[in-house]
């Protein structure tokens, strides 16, 4: 697979044992973090008892470091891109608790619907076989940045998760947003691309990126929809007007509709 595509951003690429990120300078967070995630992966990751402590990554040249320093006492979580539970062994553990994998997140999302989209997308490997997944978050550059910390982190509007089932073949997104009461989407990879300006699969045809595969339903979480490509009956609170016009406005402020 090629490295997913990003245009005009200084940056810092990053291998770890399972996954690899890319770091911008601008946010001091990654752009994307990528893995390719096996039903033998996660029956060893099962298997490792989950361990590891948050930490600065000192690979990074001081321009892009994130410290602890900069949660304490914001109220927000320290959310994982490729999560701890994807990895196999207690190295790639600790590795994924790298602050270059780590943007911030309400507690509302990391604890909830993000939990269910990563065990979706376990589901789905454990199913194939085989998927490639990639993640990051997404910024809105129409309004003043909020940010975190001493380090002024900004905090993301959204984050999402991309997927290409090479089974399939298949692919499709969740976007969730990073708000109290975060509402999860699932999208096509060529919509996500427009939303983020970030392509995770620049190697695969755009028509199999305009399509959305038969996605796992989010689980365990109260906060998330569950939704299959076809299901034309989403559930009650994603036909909100609230939630209706806070995405209508992130769609339009992300590009969504340039």
């Amino acid at each position: 697979m090629s490295l997913p595509a990003v245009a005009n951003q200084k940056t810092a690429f990053l291998c770890n044992n399972d996954y690899a990120v890319l770091v911008s300078e601008n946010t001091k967070s990654p752009l994307w973090s990528a893995e390719d995630l096996t039903e033998e992966q996660i029956e060893a990751a099962r298997q490792t008892t989950r361990t590891g402590h948050f930490t600065p990554d000192r690979r990074l040249p001081s321009s892009m470091q994130v410290m602890l320093s900069d949660y304490h006492g914001s109220g927000y979580d320290r959310g994982h891109m490729t999560p701890s539970g994807d990895e196999p062994d207690t190295s790639s553990q600790n590795q994924s608790f790298l602050l270059s994998n780590i943007v911030p997140q309400t507690a509302a999302l990391n604890r909830g619907a993000w939990e269910g989209v990563e065990s979706a997308v376990r589901g789905w490997a454990d199913q194939e076989g085989e998927v490639f997944v990639v993640t990051g978050p997404g910024y809105n550059p129409d309004e003043a940045q909020q940010t975190l910390g001493l380090g002024h982190i900004p905090i993301p509007a959204i984050t999402w998760k991309a997927i290409y089932d090479p089974v399939g073949p298949g692919t499709g997104a969740y976007v969730c947003l990073n708000t109290a009461k975060p509402v999860c989407k699932i999208t096509s990879v060529a919509m996500l691309t427009q939303l983020v300006h970030i392509d995770p699969f620049p190697a695969l045809p755009e028509h199999l990126k305009a399509q959305i595969a038969s996605m796992p339903p989010i689980r365990q979480s109260p906060y998330a929809l569950s939704h299959r490509a076809g299901n034309e009956k989403l559930q009650k609170n994603w036909k909100s007007v609230a939630v209706q016009k806070a995405l209508k406005a992130l769609l339009r402020s992300l590009g969504a509709n340039k």
